[in-house]
């Protein structure tokens, strides 16, 4: 893993964060199955499916938006190698009561598998901790497998989604984990 550093954003690295490639490649998703029975009940399903060829999936938030958005956050914190960043994750207290909420986490392609992801991810754990939250949200598409790998890798568990979620109208997958 490379030795990086983690910080709070500050102005200068706005441009730099903004021109970062959101977009990713997946080749597997999370694919969602409604049904509803004749008594009533409705069945939700997410199983994971490979897709048959890599699929470029672009970011959900335009990047248009991406500095209204952040100016609405209640922290960034950014990757920081050689003194440059490389990748950033924004956080937001006013979603839910005592819960610390994951926006956005970006990491510029070329040190995307060197563990940045999840350097940002820990350190937005000890941050809602010491902004006295009892746990954690990340927010994510159904394609973006990377991220779900990544928050199954650090004990987040699917805890729901919301359809149409994003100004695209993809759906929004969640997962959390208890802070302290």
């Amino acid at each position: 893993m490379p030795k990086i550093q983690i910080r709070h954003a500050e102005e200068k690295d706005i441009s730099i964060l903004a021109g970062m490639d959101h977009d990713y490649v997946s080749d597997d998703a999370w694919q969602m199955e409604t049904r509803q029975e004749e008594s009533g009940q409705i069945n939700i399903q997410f199983r994971p499916i490979h897709l048959p060829r890599s699929a470029k999936v672009e970011y959900p938030r335009p990047r248009r938006l991406l500095l209204t958005d952040w100016m609405r956050r209640s922290g960034i914190l950014v990757a920081e190698l050689d003194g440059q960043p490389v990748g950033y994750l924004s956080l937001n207290l006013e979603a839910a009561p005592t819960t610390t909420w994951a926006t956005d986490l970006v990491v510029a392609r070329r040190v995307r598998r060197q563990g940045i992801g999840s350097a940002l991810v820990l350190a937005g754990q000890a941050w809602a901790a010491q902004h006295d939250c009892s746990r954690l949200v990340l927010e994510m598409q159904p394609k973006n497998h990377p991220a779900i790998s990544l928050a199954l890798k650090l004990g987040f568990a699917f805890c729901g989604y919301n359809d149409r979620y994003y100004i695209n109208h993809d759906i929004a997958l969640f997962f959390s984990k208890m802070v302290r």
